[in-house]
Parts: C-alpha cells; sequence; structure tokens
C-alpha cells in the first residue's frame, strides 16, 4: 500500500495523520469539558474544599494542555505533508454547493487545528496559574508575557475557534457517512482503508478559503456579541481615599506564591492608606508615625486563579471584601519598621516587617517585602498541605506619598 497520495486515494502517511488527529480531538473535548465543569465548582463560593475535585482538575488541564500542544505539531506536521502531496479529485463535481461545502468544511478542519491548540497554549504561557504541560521544555513562549488581558483574551478565542472545530467536525463527519450510506461512493473508504476511486481534481473551489476566513470572522462577531471579550465585566470595590497626612500617590501590592513547584505572581489593584509620620524623629522605642492599610478583596489578580482565590476556600471576598493592616512605624537601629495587626477574614495576627524609606523633600518612597503563612489566616483551606500549593507567601510592598499631598 502506497505511503504517498495518489489523485485516486490517500496514502498510509495521510491516512495515519487522519485518524491519529481525530482521536485525540475526540478525547480532548471530554477532557475540556470535564476540567472547565470541575474548575467552575472549585471557583464556586460553595465549594468546600475537597481536595480529590481539585487534583483531578489540576491532572485533567494538564493532559487537556498537554494532548493540545500534541495536536498543534501534528496538525503542523499533517498541513506540510498536505502541501506536498496530490489531493484526490472529487467524485461528483457536477455537485456544486456539495464540493463547494466540503472544502469549506476542510478549510475550516485545518483552520482549527492549528489555531484552537494555539491559542490554549498562548493562554498557558501568559496566565500565572496551575496545570503545567507535561513535556521538558518549560512552560512559557517566546513573546508572549505574562498579561491578564492577553491571557483572557486568547481564553476567549480558545472557546470561539473550538465551537468552528466541533461544527466543522460534525458537518465533515455528517458528509463522510451521506457518501458511504447515501451515495454508496468511496469517499470514506478511500480515507479509511486506502481505496482508489478516481475523481475529478480539478473540481476543488477556489472560494473556500475567502469564505473559511469569512466563517471566522462572523464566529469572532458572534462571541463579541456574547461578551467573550468583555473583560471587565466584573465589578471590583472601590475604596475611597483616606483622610492622611501623607497622601499616596503611587504604589502596588504584590505578592508571590508557589503553585506545582512554580512561582505565580498576583497583585491588588484596589487599595488606600491611612499615614502619619514625622521623618525627623529620633531613634526610639516610641512611634514616629502611625499606618492603616485598607485592601479591597476582589480586586486581588492572579492569572487563571482569581476566581479561586476569591472564594470561600481561599480570600471569601463575598464575605469579607477587604483586608486591614494598622500598626506603628518605629525609627530603630537599625532603620524604619512597622509593627502592627494584618486582619483577613476577622483574623487578626501581628505582623512587624522593616522597610527601606527615601525622602527627598515632601515626598517619601517605601518598600518592603514580607513573607506570610497564608494558613495562619486559613486561606486555602482546600490546599491543606504543600503538595499543590506552598504555604509562604512573599509579599512585596511598594509605595510613593507626599505630605499634606503636596
Amino acid at each position: 500500500m502506497p505511503a504517498t497520495n495518489t489523485t485516486a486515494t490517500y496514502g498510509t502517511i495521510t491516512r495515519t495523520f487522519h485518524w491519529l488527529i481525530a482521536l485525540l480531538i475526540l478525547s480532548m473535548i471530554p477532557l475540556g469539558i470535564r476540567a472547565n465543569i470541575l474548575a467552575h465548582q472549585i471557583a464556586s463560593p460553595e465549594f468546600t474544599g475537597d481536595q480529590s475535585l481539585i487534583d483531578q482538575a489540576v491532572l485533567l488541564f494538564s493532559i487537556h494542555k498537554t494532548l493540545g500542544v500534541f495536536i498543534f505539531f501534528a496538525a503542523m506536521l499533517r498541513i506540510l505533508w498536505a502541501i506536498s502531496q496530490p489531493k484526490p479529485g472529487t467524485l461528483h463535481p457536477d455537485r456544486h454547493a456539495e464540493t463547494f461545502l466540503a472544502s469549506l468544511v476542510h478549510w475550516l478542519l485545518y483552520a482549527s487545528l492549528v489555531l484552537v491548540p494555539l491559542t490554549g497554549w498562548i493562554h498557558h504561557a501568559s496566565t500565572q496559574g496551575f496545570a503545567p504541560i507535561w513535556w521538558p521544555f518549560g512552560q512559557d513562549l517566546p513573546f508572549v508575557p505574562k498579561d491578564a488581558w492577553l491571557a483572557e483574551t486568547t481564553a476567549s478565542l480558545h472557546i470561539i475557534f473550538e465551537r468552528v472545530l466541533v461544527v466543522a467536525i460534525l458537518l465533515h463527519v455528517a458528509g463522510a457517512l451521506k457518501h458511504h450510506f447515501i451515495d454508496g461512493d468511496a469517499t470514506l473508504l478511500r480515507m479509511l482503508r486506502g481505496t482508489p476511486a478516481e475523481g475529478d481534481t480539478s473540481a476543488h473551489s477556489a472560494a473556500a478559503p475567502i469564505a473559511a476566513v469569512g466563517v471566522y470572522a462572523i464566529a469572532l462577531g458572534v462571541g463579541a456579541a456574547l461578551g467573550l471579550f468583555s473583560h471587565d465585566a466584573q465589578a471590583q470595590a472601590t475604596l475611597e481615599a483616606a483622610p492622611s497626612e501623607w497622601a499616596v500617590t503611587d504604589g502596588s501590592i504584590t505578592f508571590t506564591t508557589t503553585q506545582l513547584g512554580s512561582e505565580v505572581d498576583g497583585a491588588f489593584g484596589d487599595w488606600t492608606s491611612a499615614i502619619s509620620f514625622q521623618p525627623d524623629a529620633p531613634i526610639s522605642d516610641t512611634p514616629v508615625g502611625q499606618v492603616e492599610t485598607v485592601i479591597a478583596i476582589t480586586s486581588i489578580q492572579i492569572g487563571s486563579s482569581t476566581d479561586q482565590a476569591k472564594g470561600g476556600a481561599f480570600f471569601d471576598a463575598e464575605t469579607h471584601p477587604t483586608a486591614v493592616y494598622a500598626g506603628d512605624i518605629f525609627n530603630t537601629e537599625t532603620g524604619y519598621e512597622a509593627r502592627g495587626t494584618l486582619t483577613i477574614k476577622d483574623t487578626q495576627i501581628p505582623v512587624t516587617f522593616p522597610f527601606a524609606l527615601t525622602l527627598d523633600g515632601n515626598t517619601a518612597t517605601m518598600k518592603a517585602d514580607v513573607t506570610l503563612d497564608r494558613m495562619a489566616w486559613n486561606i486555602g483551606t482546600s490546599e491543606p498541605t504543600e503538595s499543590n500549593l506552598a504555604f509562604e507567601v512573599a509579599v512585596q510592598l511598594s509605595l510613593v506619598a507626599t505630605r499634606n499631598g503636596e
């Protein structure tokens, strides 16, 4: 049996590519559906912290992503092989509409086999999150930054292109079954067994690739109309600035944790600080200032784990929408430090951290690093061990403030 194509049938290489990719896709779809169902259960406020569900979701997502990367490379090889080979002719060239539709579906399939795994891969590379790809080449992609907007956009594109792929597969299967059971021709047998059947190689529609672009444009328009690109739909708390002797003009609260052996960065986008401070006060055991920082928990961003972080097993943002750090500022022999309590989920724990302070007239620049244990505040009770998520969280604080808003 020949390995290459002829104008009458498909060779063994083409048929191997076809059935291998078909098998992988039929495995991928239920894996993705089940994994997403589990992800929504874990992210819901009602989630009770069942570790078995988390482990199952991580496993299914890793399998799904790993197979997706394999499909991407298999599809690229399949396309390169198809370009180098003759394509068997259509067996019913007189049926113009049917021939056009068959050619359109083939173009949609080829494009989808590249676009679906590629957008999924870019989403993975741009996301701070869990479920690694099982291969030795790392989790990142060149020129793909860790960016929430990019991750959300490629996630939406992945969904849209996957829907196009499913519809194209259904049409492709329906056409093959029609040819076999209604027309009684060898269209299916050419791909199934390599049965030869001469057709008209000039009847393939040249308009089909243009129509395929149109189909994708329509799919993107439908996705946009359904709000798949509206990434700011979820409301976040907006904190009012507190009266303060020193007005914060810039700053950030970021953190880093370790998830499944990889560092994951997060941030709180909405917070406010009330600061009083005497920069000329001498070294002593007497406070030289006070600080109270209120953080909107709903403003947390931590890649694909953002919704889970807001859930009941973690920060429980619906019940406890803010966290508060309140303390005194001291000028010690080794530098400045804040001594106070951090309240998260109604749990108050003393936290002391030194900070670097630079003064330039009425402008103060502060930077600090502090390591916290998430379990002390019952954050991540669904992850009671460090097998998936580390206990330690490295917090980075940075702000610029001016005295009296000057």
